[in-house]
């Protein structure tokens, strides 16, 4: 078999939530590439609709599926929908992140408990549903996005890290309780990408001098240099990669 043909997704299902712009909707574009049929999910119908427009137009199969991760029900059926309409799914990326920025004095439980359920609650009920589905077909792929901050912490910034280091674990526990069913389990942590959410940040003159300084490849990242690590975890050219986190920062967590 030719190396290349190993990155096909040819007749799988992929599910990628936040999938309306940014990290979200590069993965999910990258699969449609690859031969996947893709839902993308997320709250807002009309963003998720012109993304599912916009991978459709550009040759691709996918399709758009609204609902509140928050929303224990519908997050509790959004799996058995896809299976009941495609009789499969086949990779299920992670990839929602809210952010709350302050110090862990100015946070409430409410707003810890918020934040926590979106951030890492709902990753691990949507992987629960979907190594179900999974270990019937003997065959999977989980991805979880993390983040750099998940090893690196910022004053100012205290529940998000606990997040995606929970997220982290609950990947390498799926890593090693789901490898026996064919189904592997990784991550991607990124660093500081451009996307829609941090716009105004990419575009400061501080941020971008920051950049400049602290990521060896002077540069913040561009949305779309998130596909790669993506499809090469959801293909069989990774078949063998279990339980390790993909990260893709420019180089921005090895340098002192």
């Amino acid at each position: 078999m030719n190396i290349l043909d190993r990155f096909t997704l040819k007749g799988q299902v992929a599910m990628v939530t936040g999938a309306g712009r940014g990290l979200g909707f590069e993965m999910a574009r990258a699969f449609a590439d690859a031969g996947a049929h893709v839902v993308v999910t997320g709250r807002t119908t009309e963003t998720l609709e012109a993304a599912a427009h916009s991978i459709v137009e550009a040759g691709g199969s996918a399709e758009a599926v609204a609902f509140d991760l928050t929303d224990a029900s519908a997050r509790g059926s959004a799996i058995d929908r896809i299976v009941d309409r495609h009789g499969r799914l086949d990779i299920l990326v992670n990839n929602v992140g809210a952010r709350d920025r302050r110090p862990l004095t100015d946070f409430e439980d409410r707003h810890i408990a918020a934040l926590l359920d979106t951030d890492l609650l709902a990753a691990i009920s949507l992987s629960r549903d979907a190594v179900k589905v999974m270990t019937a077909q003997g065959r999977g792929r989980l991805i979880f996005v993390t983040s750099i901050v998940g090893e690196m912490a910022m004053p100012g910034d205290a529940v998000y890290p606990v997040a995606k280091q929970g997220l982290t674990g609950l990947m390498r526990s799926l890593a090693v309780e789901c490898g026996a069913h064919g189904i592997t389990s990784n991550a991607i942590a990124p660093g500081m990408f451009a996307t829609e959410t941090n716009a105004a940040l990419a575009e400061n003159p501080d941020m971008v001098a920051f950049a400049r300084q602290r990521v060896p490849l002077q540069r913040w990242g561009r949305p779309d240099e998130i596909a790669g690590a993506a499809l090469f975890l959801a293909s069989d050219a990774a078949s063998f990669v279990n339980g390790h986190v993909l990260t893709v920062d420019g180089g921005m967590s090895v340098r002192m």
